[in-house]
């Protein structure tokens, strides 16, 4: 099989694997193979968000229509996350028996430093758009500072509706992954001994519980039916359905679920490609459609099939994707958790200091500048207080395979 690589080959770059047997370790995590291709992946979905928000931002609105229809539904880079985030943790602690303190301490250990420093340098704008901004986006924060400021801060903002978007925005999706990792000990357990058969049926009825409760909100559009498609970021029912955590639930498990079907699969590696095909063709067809797609339909889990089907094609390395192991897409994907938590800042900070360039130079320095500082994030904050921070015991497992924050 092509994932059956020597374990040596896991080492990331200066690190030496474990040399204690992975059974003197129970109640840690287990080493597997690498699989890079999906630390790639994780790069070109945080481009997606990131080709979001710059239509969003009207730096690049313009342009042919599948590109706004692409862009347009950039936000579905959230719900890839979730998804991989399921996949690759069920890949990394499968076939072990989960000490649930550790794990959660090597999650803090995996998201909070980057977190903290996300916040951290985007504190200043956010204090003076409080301050002297009278904008719809903001009244909830100005009306509930103290609220706003610790729910952040403990990762709790997106389960307040209203405030699920407060401080820095895009770091609601990291307060409904932790909310993944409580209650990762127990989903783990509780889909081990399931059939490969109970699997796809998991996937099938959580994909269509996403849908169903999609279709609800149309049905019933409790926001008015005016709404519905609406870029309000103030609607209480619509935040709901887009950012709390039990809604997204769905997502996260049946990333779980394709895992666990990777893991207990009988399936040729060269199938991967139709895997790949499969689900990139519906996220195709989506673009053609988007717009005459409700938001709702697509922004609360309803491809989640079809993400769970490229992460397991790529999970099976077929061979012309091997391109995506090359150590510079590996490099990027282990930066774009930073990338993803601070493009929008440095992003809106470099258009503007680049004012007197022509437009198409002054984007370029935006996307420079934002994968510089996610770079240069991941280098001197998250791999220096992961090691500080993460628990000692159990072998050395490669980041590349372990990382699953929203990434």
């Amino acid at each position: 099989m092509a994932i059956e690589r020597p374990i040596a080959a896991q080492a990331p770059l200066g690190i030496e694997p474990s040399a204690v047997p992975e059974k003197s370790f129970p109640n840690t995590r287990s080493i597997r193979p690498r699989l890079d291709g999906l630390t790639s992946l994780r790069f070109l979905a945080a481009c997606h968000v990131i080709l979001f928000h710059l239509k969003v931002q009207g730096i690049l609105a313009g342009g042919p229509w599948w590109y706004q229809n692409f862009a347009d539904i950039g936000y579905i880079g959230v719900n890839f996350f979730f998804v991989l985030s399921g996949f690759i943790l069920v890949y990394t602690y499968a076939s072990t028996d989960l000490d649930s303190k550790l794990f959660w301490r090597a999650r803090f250990a995996r998201i909070y430093p980057a977190y903290i420093l996300a916040l951290a340098v985007t504190a200043p704008g956010f204090i003076f758009a409080l301050q002297h901004l009278k904008l719809p986006f903001y009244v909830w924060s100005q009306r509930h500072f103290a609220l706003a400021v610790t729910s952040t801060l403990l990762l709790f903002q997106a389960w307040i509706p209203q405030g699920a978007l407060t401080w820095n925005p895009v770091c609601w999706s990291l307060s409904v992954e932790a909310f993944f990792y409580s209650l990762f000990p127990f989903l783990l357990r509780r889909t081990r001994a399931s059939s490969r058969r109970r699997l796809l049926f998991g996937i099938i009825f959580l994909s269509l519980i996403s849908l169903a409760i999609s279709v609800a909100y149309l049905s019933f559009h409790p926001d008015g039916v005016d709404k519905i498609n609406s870029s309000d970021v103030t609607l209480f029912w619509k935040n709901l359905l887009s950012f709390n955590p039990i809604v997204r639930l769905p997502e996260f498990v049946v990333g779980m679920l394709a895992g666990r079907l990777f893991l207990s699969r009988k399936i040729k590696d060269w199938l991967g490609s139709i895997f790949i095909f499969c689900g990139a063709t519906v996220i195709v067809l989506i673009t053609a459609v988007a717009t005459e797609i409700p938001n709702p339909l697509i922004s609360a889990g309803f491809l989640s099939p079809a993400f769970a089907a490229i992460i397991f094609g790529v999970a099976l390395q077929p061979a012309w994707s091997r391109f995506l192991a090359l150590r510079p897409f590996v490099l990027l994907g282990e930066a774009s958790y930073s990338l993803y938590l601070l493009h929008s800042f440095v992003i809106e900070h470099a258009f503007g200091v680049t004012s007197s360039l022509p437009h198409g130079i002054r984007v370029l320095i935006c996307l420079v500048a934002a994968v510089g500082a996610s770079l240069i994030a991941y280098m001197l904050v998250e791999q220096p207080a992961r090691r500080l921070l993460r628990p000692k015991a159990g072998p050395t497992v490669v980041p590349g395979i372990a990382e699953s924050a929203t990434q």
